[in-house]
């Protein structure tokens, strides 16, 4: 990335939360906390002033929760990144904020570090799940599918792409890594989101570990 300086919206209704994560934010030379909101409405209000590069948003809010104001925010603004802040024991939201659009999902205990390399991840194009919250849904899928077959209807070539898709490399770097040309890997992976029926690489992700075909 280059020298610029990143224009970040907190919302959360959490206020000691959001100071501590503003200061945090703000002691990164690139980052600047340009905007902050206690719930989805105000967040809304927000993104008619400004256009933030990032977005880090709560789910459980008063007055409009985080999972109505991201299909509303990304309904208006596709191009708008949006990770969510979630804690434990909220995975039945986790498909919804994916379906909304978000770009990724970082705990609230995480660290300065993971919060940084989740922001910068998302920054250059890509998704972001927390490692924790991973597991946790791969728990979760597990208990809930275990009586299922999974069924997947893809190729061996395609699922070999899915895998690495969802290990987060590019498609440039599939092609690099698999030895075939970068327009070989658009095409499979067109393919694979009209299998899927996903509309985006975290709708994927999801995809792959329910049907138990990746190992987290």
């Amino acid at each position: 990335m280059n020298d610029s300086i990143f224009k970040i919206v907190l919302v959360d209704d959490h206020t000691l939360f959001r100071n501590g994560l503003r200061i945090l934010l703000n002691t990164i030379q690139k980052y600047q906390v340009a905007g902050e909101a206690s719930n989805g409405q105000e967040f809304l209000d927000l993104l008619e002033e400004m256009t933030p590069d990032i977005v880090l948003l709560d789910i459980d809010m008063p007055v409009m929760d985080g999972i109505t104001a991201a299909k509303l925010a990304m309904d208006k603004y596709p191009n708008l990144k949006i990770i969510t802040l979630s804690m434990y024991g909220e995975e039945d939201y986790y498909y919804k904020m994916v379906d909304a659009g978000v770009k990724g999902f970082l705990l609230k205990n995480s660290d300065m570090n993971e919060v940084k390399t989740a922001i910068d991840t998302v920054l250059e194009g890509g998704n972001y799940f927390s490692s924790e919250l991973l597991q946790t849904l791969v728990n979760s899928l597990r208990s809930s599918n275990q009586n299922q077959e999974p069924q997947s209807g893809l190729s061996d070539r395609e699922i070999e792409i899915l895998i690495l898709i969802c290990q987060g490399f590019s498609n440039q770097e599939i092609a690099d890594q698999l030895f075939i040309s970068k327009r070989t890997v658009d095409k499979h992976r067109a393919n694979i989101l009209e299998k899927s029926e996903c509309k985006n690489t975290a709708q994927l992700v999801m995809y792959a570990i329910k049907n138990q075909l990746v190992e987290i």
